[in-house]
């Protein structure tokens, strides 16, 4: 019965997934120096914190393609891999927000705007090419989780630059820089739990074979 559940879960040994992936990939790079320039000369920090979101999304789905066919455990450890990343781009953006705090100087609302928008098309793109692989191992659901938290989170830039624009003052955009953060946190948490259920999973196999002997 196990091992019928185990055969149905999608590994990502796809061709088309791998180009999916290699699509993604590339979309996220380009993404993260835009934005991040972006964020840098607007001085917004959300922007920023999209921007590093697309940076470990580039590095965490080439780490997802070399593991493709490798065994479950190999894989639930990159998992676990990409959800330590997680966890630290979260706290990276609180650090950087807390800092901001303290020089209340508003971002340029029409860039988060533009540029929100800009990483939103790029998102929405990539979800819909990982669309149809949304299900499978921690492996492949972490980039399908990691595409969606940077869809919403470019929601929440654009909207959070309008506001921005209507209030002139920083704290719309601290609280979405925030808000990410525990977006990214939450999403962490997921894809590690269940790469340690996957782990747990492949040293209970291993260890059937020896109770059996005894």
């Amino acid at each position: 019965m196990s091992g019928c559940c185990e055969d149905k879960t999608f590994d990502g040994v796809s061709p088309a997934y791998k180009r999916a992936l290699m699509a993604v990939i590339a979309i996220n790079a380009v993404m993260f120096f835009v934005e991040m320039t972006a964020g840098i000369m607007s001085g917004s920090q959300a922007l920023k914190a999209d921007a590093l979101d697309f940076a470990g999304d580039t590095a965490t789905y080439a780490l997802s393609l070399f593991v493709i066919g490798a065994s479950l455990r190999t894989r639930a450890l990159a998992s676990l891999i990409k959800g330590a990343s997680l966890a630290a781009i979260a706290i990276a953006v609180l650090g950087m927000t807390v800092l901001r705090v303290m020089n209340g100087a508003p971002p340029e609302a029409a860039t988060m705007g533009v540029v929100g928008f800009l990483a939103l098309s790029a998102n929405v793109a990539s979800v819909l090419i990982l669309l149809r692989w949304r299900d499978g191992d921690s492996n492949v659901r972490s980039v399908w989780l990691c595409s969606r938290n940077d869809a919403i989170g470019n929601v929440g830039v654009i909207a959070a630059g309008g506001v921005v624009a209507l209030t002139g003052t920083a704290w719309p955009d601290l609280l979405v820089a925030a808000l990410l953060a525990g977006l990214f946190l939450k999403s962490a948490s997921a894809i590690t739990l269940q790469a340690l259920r996957e782990l747990n999973t492949t040293g209970a196999s291993h260890a059937t074979p020896v109770e059996s002997s005894s």
